[in-house]
């Protein structure tokens, strides 16, 4: 397994996007742009596939500690951290917009028979 494999797989199972993992590399002080790290998520084939190198996987777990569990002077919680994350992606509920939705149907239209409705 390579360290880009072992990077695609936290990324896809923590639910981190591009910026959020930039924000987490800066926290140990190490810059990335978004491009440079886009080419490591490249499949490897791809002609701007890049390997990932030892010491970005290190300072991305490093600042991942950071993000997850705080310093010691401001620790938190990894598990209200992910759920605090969890939130900001969450889809919209199907239901509430379903009956934001009923509530601009107009109720007086009769039913419209259809003729070439299958009979069975």
């Amino acid at each position: 397994m390579t360290n880009n494999d072992i990077f695609k797989k936290l990324r896809v199972a923590l639910r981190l996007r591009d910026d959020e993992i930039v924000a987490i590399l800066e926290l140990v002080d190490f810059k990335i742009s978004k491009s440079e790290l886009g080419a490591f998520f490249r499949k490897e084939n791809h002609p701007n596939y890049v390997e990932c190198g030892d010491q970005i996987l290190r300072n991305f777990l490093n600042g991942l500690v950071i993000y997850l569990r705080g310093t010691k002077e401001d620790p938190k919680i990894p598990g209200e951290v992910l759920l605090g994350a969890e939130s900001i992606h969450k889809k919209p509920n199907p239901k509430s917009f379903k009956s934001k939705q009923l509530k601009n149907v107009d109720r007086n239209l009769s039913n419209v028979k259809y003729k070439n409705k299958k009979k069975s």
